[in-house]
């Protein structure tokens, strides 16, 4: 399977305005290694292979387990995540197969472990790795390039800003 377009190039200000919603929530104080669940999880519904490739890698490199990332396509039937993650992912799960809407019980249990703020925020990154993952997935943006390491420059790469460290 081949690329198709560089959407990133062909239009790059929404790629920034994307980037900056992402910034926004790795600042919100959410808990990061939740966040990467959330993309992860966001990313195996959708099928997006670059998203699963950098999200996985940058969630290892934070020193999330290899045991957590395999069980989490079935994360209800394992005892190793928490309440607020059960619940985190859960959300993610619903946001992201919204059609329906996002039943009471899912918000209730939402509520119970996030403040409204927290789950404000939670909800934005559902809908920024969702917005990737369906860009990357139209585009088949290829897998296999990404270093956690490589973040910054990737990022000032799609933005033309200087590289931030």
């Amino acid at each position: 399977m081949d690329a198709r377009i560089d959407y990133t190039k062909l239009s790059p200000e929404p790629v920034t305005a994307l980037l900056a919603l992402g910034r926004y929530v790795a600042g919100c104080g959410l808990e990061y290694p939740l966040l990467e669940l959330v993309k992860v999880r966001a990313s195996q519904i959708n099928g997006c292979a670059f998203c699963l490739d950098m999200h996985t890698q940058d969630a290892r490199a934070a020193g999330e387990t290899e045991q957590r990332l395999y069980a989490l396509n079935a994360w209800r039937e394992t005892p190793f995540f928490t309440a607020r993650e059960r619940a985190a992912l859960a959300w993610a799960e619903a946001v992201t197969l919204a059609a329906g809407g996002v039943p009471d019980a899912t918000f209730e249990e939402a509520r119970r472990q996030f403040s409204e703020r927290e789950l404000a925020d939670l909800t934005w990154a559902v809908v920024a790795i969702n917005g990737w993952n369906r860009l990357n997935v139209a585009f088949r943006t290829m897998p296999g390039a990404y270093k956690p390491h490589l973040r910054a420059q990737l990022e000032a790469q799609l933005t033309g800003s200087p590289v931030r460290n």
